[in-house]
């Protein structure tokens, strides 16, 4: 799907959506009634009910193959950004144990990092063109401050791995959301999926061709539950994208204040 359409407003891209299915809709209903005449409508009105049944299934599989890919990138994404969040926390208690000028340093490369983060990475990730070729400068520069540490005492010494474990927990965390960050419904998937509610849009119509009031209706009842399962996957397909993406509020909350 083209950048524009994730980054619409969701009032317009359920319009868009809402919109095209019924012009779709619409295209098959006066199709299927300008072919419904002589033997051809003799045809159509042998084509059994019971296969409507049958083609509702198999689209509301596709659509469950599909809303599960998307409900299960947005529940890692956060899960791993709740795990960047803890571990960066866990950093800021600990480096309490030290003197007064490693733990403002600490805060202070905390800080930057979750800004940078908030401000640059998540409009990289939006934008599907964040990469993991790069460390993050800061959080590379925090390591090394860590591992400079020169502890006094067994609680130092502890505190000090314990830091650098959640340093490398929140990096990986970070390479977790930005893998996240670049998946998204394939093409092939939306296809399949478009197909086979053409498909059931089709056999409603040709079922329903003797009857017209009977056909509109049956269409835009299930044009409508159409148009709700594409709007549903495509707001959601792009985790950090969109209206109602994921933000980095769990990081922004545990941001430590430099001057505290």
């Amino acid at each position: 799907m083209n950048e524009w359409l994730h980054n619409l407003p969701l009032v317009w891209m359920g319009l868009l959506v809402f919109g095209l299915t019924y012009v779709v809709a619409a295209a098959i209903y006066a199709l299927v009634n300008v072919l419904a005449v002589g033997e051809r409508a003799r045809s159509f009105k042998a084509v059994s009910a019971g296969l409507l049944s049958p083609l509702g299934i198999i689209f509301a599989l596709f659509v469950a193959f599909t809303a599960s890919q998307v409900w299960a990138d947005a529940e890692k994404a956060r899960a791993e950004i709740d795990r960047e969040a803890s571990a960066l926390r866990s950093v800021v208690i600990l480096a309490t144990t030290f003197p007064k000028d490693s733990e403002v340093q600490l805060r202070g490369l905390i800080h930057r990092y979750i800004a940078d983060a908030a401000t640059q990475e998540w409009a990289m990730m939006a934008n599907r063109t964040a990469n993991l070729r790069v460390i993050p400068r800061v959080l590379a520069e925090a390591i090394q401050t860590t591992l400079a540490l020169s502890p006094r005492s067994e609680g130092q010494k502890t505190a000090q791995r314990e830091i650098a474990t959640a340093f490398g927990t929140a990096l990986d965390a970070r390479r977790q959301r930005i893998m996240i960050s670049q998946s998204q419904v394939n093409l092939l998937k939306w296809l399949c999926l478009i197909l086979q509610a053409i498909c059931a849009l089709m056999a409603i119509a040709m079922v329903h061709s003797d009857n017209r009031l009977a056909s509109i209706v049956a269409l835009v009842i299930f044009g409508t539950g159409v148009a709700a399962s594409m709007l549903l996957i495509l707001a959601h397909d792009r985790p950090f994208t969109g209206e109602i993406s994921i933000r980095p509020d769990p990081l922004l909350q545990v941001m430590p204040d430099i001057g505290s």
